[in-house]
């Protein structure tokens, strides 16, 4: 959330910042509610010195006029009360500012790769996609996935489940051991609160389940309970950053994808991630973006699974985001490339509307920390990518040399 001072002192700077996102929102609008609400609270304090004034007269004429005052007063409160609700609401609806060295560009196309890391493989067969092979070894059952919730879902069997678990084992072992990070299990329904703080309130309302009966939201990613952790809360000096890994289920709705990638698990309405998530100090906040990115890239170095880093532009940046790179894995068989993590820093932008602050020293004001997250990684994508990089010629697959441990095969046959 932006600061309404800092949007009503660099409007234009802020017009440019959401024109720069093909973003719409609506600045003008903010500060003509804030230019009333400025002056209905002078029109507040002027009613409220008149009362005042004439308290002190001891005539029926007099309390006639407080009378009315008083009623002036109420109904001007009532009136700033709304107004304030409105304002709230549309400042909810405006995207952070990128930084400036974000390349500006109007769509993912304009991002740029920045590295890659290891070679494509090789096959002296045709390759092919996870959803033929995992039909053929039994390991994914789309069918009865459907037949109990629809489309979109997926069932995974035998081997192929214990690879996914395998999998989650391996990052939460990876992150916490080797990386510094904290091992958390949250909840995977929020309040409301909650998804307002993490940004996804009420922007992104149509792609998210509800529970309206208990007020309880599914959370698309742990960054929504971990970001909630230090909701209201003012952190000691001498603790940040504080570094956090999760896994939970995600739930999304999926809507603005409609009719794109449906074949495969590649995305669904419920999938599995690893999430990595900081507390820090502003000024060194994008020196911890580039760790969290360089410790979703060990993932895939540990895999020995070919990945390549990109830069977001403008356009692509996440809602709350100031800065973010991807990481894509290469997926021989579908022949495209499969974002497993995008590392983000978010500034002050989610502290700000949860309300989580810092003490630098013991004498020090509060101020507010940095956030920053990412996948860590995502998966059923690394599913994917591990499928069908490791295929074989007799359609089996496989398993990573640092997998094999957590799995306890060799192979998928």
């Amino acid at each position: 959330m932006l600061d309404l001072k800092f949007i009503r002192e660099n409007a234009e700077a802020v017009r440019q910042s959401v024109a720069s996102r093909q973003d719409t929102a609506p600045i003008d609008d903010i500060l003509k509610l804030d230019s009333d609400r400025r002056r209905m609270i002078q029109e507040l304090d002027d009613l409220r010195r008149q009362r005042k004034e004439i308290a002190r007269q001891r005539t029926p004429e007099a309390a006639d006029k407080g009378r009315q005052l008083r009623d002036d007063i109420k109904s001007l409160e009532e009136s700033l009360s709304s107004l304030d609700v409105k304002l709230g609401d549309l400042l909810l609806r405006v995207p952070n500012i990128p930084q400036p060295s974000v390349p500006v560009g109007k769509s993912e196309d304009d991002n740029i790769i920045i590295r890659s890391w290891g070679e494509l493989p090789e096959f002296d067969f045709k390759p092919v996609p996870h959803w033929e092979l995992g039909e053929k070894l039994d390991i994914i059952d789309f069918e009865r996935g459907a037949k109990i919730s629809g489309t979109r879902f997926y069932v995974l069997k035998g081997i192929g489940s214990r690879l996914q678990r395998a999998i989650i084992s391996f990052m939460l072992d990876l992150h916490n051991k080797e990386r510094g990070y904290q091992e958390i299990y949250p909840p995977f329904m929020v309040r409301q609160e909650c998804m307002v703080g993490s940004s996804n309130l009420p922007k992104f309302a149509d792609n998210l389940y509800h529970d309206q009966e208990d007020d309880l939201w599914f959370i698309p990613t742990a960054e929504v309970p971990l970001t909630n952790m230090h909701r209201n809360e003012i952190i000691p000096p001498g603790v940040l950053p504080i570094y956090y890994v999760a896994y939970t289920a995600c739930f999304r709705r999926e809507k603005m994808s409609a009719g794109k990638d449906t074949r495969g698990i590649k995305r669904g309405h419920q999938f599995d991630k690893v999430e990595l998530y900081k507390f820090c100090q502003p000024e060194i906040s994008n020196e911890e973006l580039d760790k969290m990115v360089a410790d979703a890239e060990h993932v895939c170095q540990k895999l020995c699974l070919p990945y390549r880093v990109k830069e977001l532009c403008t356009a692509d940046l996440g809602f709350a985001s100031t800065r973010s790179y991807d990481v894509e894995m290469w997926a021989p068989g579908c022949a495209e490339w499969l974002e497993v993590s995008s590392c983000s820093n978010c500034g002050d932008f989610q502290s700000r509307r949860a309300s989580i602050r810092y003490r630098p020293s013991p004498e020090d004001k509060p101020q507010f920390v940095h956030t920053l997250n990412g996948s860590g990684l995502a998966l059923p994508r690394v599913v994917i990518a591990i499928m069908e990089n490791y295929q074989q010629a007799d359609g089996s697959i496989l398993i990573p040399e640092v997998l094999q441990p957590y799995v306890g095969e060799k192979v998928i046959r």
